[in-house]
C-alpha cells in the first residue's frame, strides 16, 4: 500500500514520514507519523476531511515518556499482515467467547482465584448477558470526538499524529497492525469488529492509541447504572484488565457506575 497524505489533504501537515512495518517483506507503508506533537485543532480538521480522503487521524502515544524510539509507531512494531478483516467476525460471538474464557476456571490461571473472578462479574457470573442495547441518537459523534481529541492532546504533550487509510477509526487499528491487546488475542481485527458496533450503538470514535492503550470518545453514554452494567460486561470481555488490574479489582457494578454519563472510554491491556 502506498499513499501520499500531503496530496490528499487540504489541511497542511507538519513534518512527518511514512512508516513501514518491521515485518513487511515488500516495504508496505501503513502509517504516516508526524515528527513532533500535534498542533491544536489538527486532529479535528483532518477528521473532517475523512469522507473525501479516506485517512483516519489517530493521536499516537508511546509506552514511556522517555521513549526515544516512540514505540511501537516510529519503530514499526506493527503487524498488519497478521490481521484478518473486521468483517470476518461477529461482535456478539466474539464478546461471548471472550467472556466464557475469562470467567471459566480452566482458561485463566494467574489473575484471580475462580471464586473471586465470579464475584467480580456478579450479577452475571459465568453467564454472558448479551449485547447492551444501543443508545438513542444524541450529540454529534464527530463533534464529541473533536472535543475529546483536543482535551487528550492538551494532557499529553508528547502525542503525535498518525494517519491511516481506513474506513473508520475501528478499522484503522487493524489496518495499521497495532497489537496492543496481543496478550489476550493477537488478531486486532477482532477488536475492530467490536469497535464497529460501538461506533453504531454509542457513537464511539477511536481518537487515541498507545503501546497497549486505547481511548474512545462516546457521544451517547449510558445514563443509568442498569444500562451501564451491560456495557460494563462488554468492556470486561473486550479488555478484562480494565476490571482486574489496579490495587484491587473492580466489580462490574462499581465499574458500571464510572460509565454513567462518561463521554470517553479508556482501555489498557497488561
Amino acid at each position: 500500500m502506498t499513499f501520499e497524505p500531503c496530496t490528499l489533504l487540504d489541511t497542511p501537515l507538519p513534518p512527518g514520514r511514512m512508516i513501514t512495518s518491521e515485518d513487511s517483506s515488500d516495504g508496505n507503508q501503513i502509517l504516516w507519523l508526524s515528527d513532533g506533537p500535534v498542533a491544536p485543532g489538527l486532529w479535528a480538521r483532518i477528521r473532517a476531511e475523512h469522507t473525501r480522503t479516506g485517512l483516519w487521524p489517530l493521536l499516537l502515544d508511546c509506552r514511556d515518556p522517555g521513549d526515544s524510539e516512540f514505540r511501537p509507531w516510529a519503530s514499526g512494531e506493527l503487524s498488519p499482515e497478521r490481521m484478518s478483516s473486521p468483517g470476518d467476525h461477529d461482535p456478539a460471538e466474539l464478546l461471548a467467547h471472550w467472556w466464557r474464557g475469562y470467567t471459566t476456571t480452566d482458561e485463566v490461571d494467574d489473575v484471580l482465584p475462580p471464586a473471586e473472578r465470579l464475584a467480580v462479574t456478579a450479577p452475571f457470573g459465568q453467564r454472558w448477558p448479551g449485547l447492551a442495547p444501543g443508545r438513542p441518537t444524541g450529540p454529534d459523534p464527530d463533534k464529541e470526538a473533536a472535543e475529546y481529541a483536543e482535551f487528550f492532546a492538551s494532557l499529553r504533550a508528547r502525542v503525535r499524529l498518525g494517519l491511516v487509510p481506513a474506513a473508520s477509526g475501528a478499522d484503522a487499528l487493524a489496518v495499521a497492525g497495532w497489537d496492543g491487546p496481543a496478550n489476550y488475542d493477537n488478531d486486532t481485527a477482532k477488536f475492530s469488529t467490536v469497535l464497529r458496533t460501538w461506533e453504531q450503538r454509542f457513537g464511539a470514535r477511536v481518537v487515541a492509541v498507545g503501546f497497549d492503550t486505547l481511548h474512545l470518545s462516546i457521544a451517547t453514554p449510558p445514563t443509568q447504572t442498569e444500562d451501564a452494567l451491560l456495557i460494563a460486561a462488554e468492556h470486561f470481555a473486550f479488555c478484562p484488565d480494565n476490571i482486574w488490574q489496579g490495587s484491587r479489582p473492580h466489580t462490574l457494578v462499581s465499574y458500571a457506575e464510572r460509565l454513567v454519563d462518561a463521554h470517553s472510554w479508556e482501555f489498557w491491556w497488561d
